[in-house]
């Protein structure tokens, strides 16, 4: 009883409106660690359908021109960064010796956006459960890094709210861990992350018709519906002032969404996730990551990359 009590509790608190997404998550990680799961399942699908409902409702605070802005200008790094990001993967799976199919899931998860591309392009790849399981414990356990250490990375280096929300979204795996660190960081951090990663996101289609060509595969291909949804909120927004404060209600309840989310994610990495993960795919993951993170935040500073 006692892991069900103090999991709904943290649950309760986090969904409270009181708490900041980075506590959340931290708060879901010591249970995680501390408890075995008395949700573990149901904790996982309500926690992927309340992101993505999540990010639909951050939709109405966004106006579409800023967003049709913000996902041009991004349009060519993104090109090269998912190109970049996968080529590099893969060569780096090679070199540790990580088997091909969770080197490529843990290199698509870096490129695009974490869980949710993993878990569309490995059905068509013929995943594993165990590979899935392993390349997904990567992603979330540098999901659940990223989230706590980029803002103060981005005080401490002065980034302004542009720079550092394009950096999130270039650098953080998941949607969520993104929208996370940008809402921590900003109000303007937070619009620029989530068009751009929203932009980015948009690529788990073509990367999985392209994977299902490569390997001959007959896999569903999902499209990312809550993208769609998101555009049509920034519609709204954009051209019907009259639903305001309607929107505005919306937003803040997104972001308690949010954080209710962030607490499940973290809750579902246990000492088992860790270890299943083992060390040459964690490794290859750590090592993609910071070239990726370090390289597009250096190209940010120096004034390469920008909106």
């Amino acid at each position: 009883m006692l892991p069900r009590i103090v999991f709904l509790l943290c649950l309760l608190v986090s969904a409270s409106g009181f708490v900041s997404p980075p506590v959340a998550l931290a708060m879901g990680l010591v249970f995680g660690l501390a408890f075995p799961h008395p949700y573990g399942s149901e904790a996982k699908r309500f926690s992927k359908f309340l992101l993505q409902a999540s990010v639909v409702g951050l939709g109405f605070g966004m106006n579409l021109h800023e967003v049709v802005q913000a996902g041009r200008s991004g349009f060519f790094y993104t090109v090269l960064g998912i190109s970049f990001a996968l080529l590099t993967g893969m060569a780096l799976g090679a070199l540790l010796g990580v088997q091909r199919v969770p080197a490529f899931l843990i290199s698509t998860g870096t490129a695009i956006c974490g869980g949710s591309a993993i878990a569309a392009v490995g059905p068509i790849t013929q995943a594993s459960d165990e590979e899935m399981a392993i390349s997904l414990g990567t992603v979330f356990v540098l999901n659940s890094v990223a989230l706590l250490i980029f803002p103060a990375i981005g005080a401490a280096l002065r980034l302004t709210q542009s720079q550092f929300g394009l950096w999130a979204a270039l650098a953080i795996h998941d949607t969520s861990s993104v929208v996370g660190a940008a809402a921590k960081y900003g109000v303007q951090a937070l619009a620029i992350a989530t068009t751009v990663k929203l932009a980015r996101a948009l690529w788990i289609v073509p990367l999985s018709v392209a994977t299902a060509i490569v390997r001959g595969a007959k896999a569903k291909i999902q499209w990312p519906w809550f993208i769609g949804l998101f555009c049509l909120a920034a519609v709204c927004n954009t051209y019907l002032p009259a639903g305001a404060h309607v929107y505005e209600i919306a937003v803040k309840v997104a972001k308690i969404g949010l954080t209710a989310t962030l607490f499940l994610i973290g809750s579902g990495i246990s000492m088992a996730t860790i270890k299943q993960v083992g060390h040459r795919p964690l490794l290859q993951g750590v090592i993609l990551w910071l070239i990726v993170s370090i390289g597009s935040l250096w190209l940010i500073r120096i004034g390469w990359v920008g909106l």
